[in-house]
């Protein structure tokens, strides 16, 4: 008799994952842009932890805090006030990224902190040339100090996330497992063509990762098979499930991996982390 083949959330057979080789040399960094124009759906949250999952593996990460409400600074524990942020960097008031990087309490994984002084810097940079490449341009000086660049966008398609994306090799995008974050999805790979047919021919979709599924209502569940009947295999199989452990982990300023170990969650971003190694989109 035929093994049964277990299946996961998305409907496919849950495959083990094999944790990625070691790195032999580190950068340059593929840069990727978390990003959802609407808030609540997870964003900052799988930031922080696929970025400290990635760390666990080896992977030098780094994490910009790109949203001038600052959860991700918050998250990981780094202050935002009083020191260089993105902001100064952005308007060219500090011209060397490393002099706003700071370490968080993961090993690998450092972050560039945002506070809310950068809501006003689409009004500032409104008149600059080539304004929706200034990110970029930061970047670019320490790109191969690190492997991974995870940009935390704000909830908006504005221009600070338009130059996210185009800074970006790819987009990385969480979908809560709801129907009015489902309907804005379409504007947001609008978006995302648009600016790869006038700004970053380059710029690729790496993924959309479905987050706070419960797998015990029926809304979540037909949520999750529309995403996937629509976008096919650009859905992670690695899906985030719901739990009280996550914002416990933000109020403690640590990834859920520090905080709860042994969590789901903590499972599920380690996944995250070892798919996008197998999908190519991180080395």
């Amino acid at each position: 008799m035929a093994k049964q083949v277990e299946l996961g959330p998305t409907g496919r057979p849950d495959r083990i994952i094999p944790a990625p080789k070691k790195l032999d040399r580190h950068g340059p960094a593929r840069i990727i842009a978390m990003c959802n124009q609407k808030g609540g759906v997870g964003k900052t949250t799988s930031t922080i932890n696929l970025a400290a999952a990635l760390a666990r593996y080896g992977r030098r990460v780094l994490a910009v805090d790109f949203d001038p409400q600052g959860a991700l600074s918050a998250g990981l524990g780094v202050p935002a006030h009083d020191v260089p942020t993105i902001y100064d960097l952005m308007l060219g008031k500090l011209k060397d990224p490393r002099d706003a990087i700071q370490k968080t309490g993961t090993a690998g994984l450092d972050v560039i902190p945002a506070n809310i002084d950068l809501s006003a810097a689409e009004v500032h940079l409104v008149t600059e040339v080539a304004r929706e490449q200034i990110l970029g341009s930061v970047l670019r000086k320490v790109v191969d100090d690190y492997d991974v660049i995870l940009i935390d966008c704000q909830p908006s398609l504005g221009l600070l996330t338009v130059n996210a994306l185009t800074a970006s090799h790819g987009v990385l995008i969480p979908l809560a497992c709801e129907y009015f974050a489902l309907r804005g999805v379409a504007l947001l790979v609008e978006t995302v063509d648009k600016v790869r047919d006038r700004l970053n021919p380059a710029l690729e979709l790496d993924g959309i990762l479905a987050t706070m599924y419960d797998a015990r209502t029926l809304h979540a569940r037909e949520v999750l098979e529309r995403v996937i009947d629509t976008f096919g295999d650009t859905v992670f199989d690695t899906v985030i499930g719901r739990t009280v452990k996550l914002p416990d982990a933000q109020i403690a300023a640590k990834p859920i991996l520090d905080y709860a170990p042994s969590n789901a969650a903590s499972e599920a971003y380690l996944k995250l982390a070892r798919e996008l190694v197998q999908r190519g989109a991180v080395a």
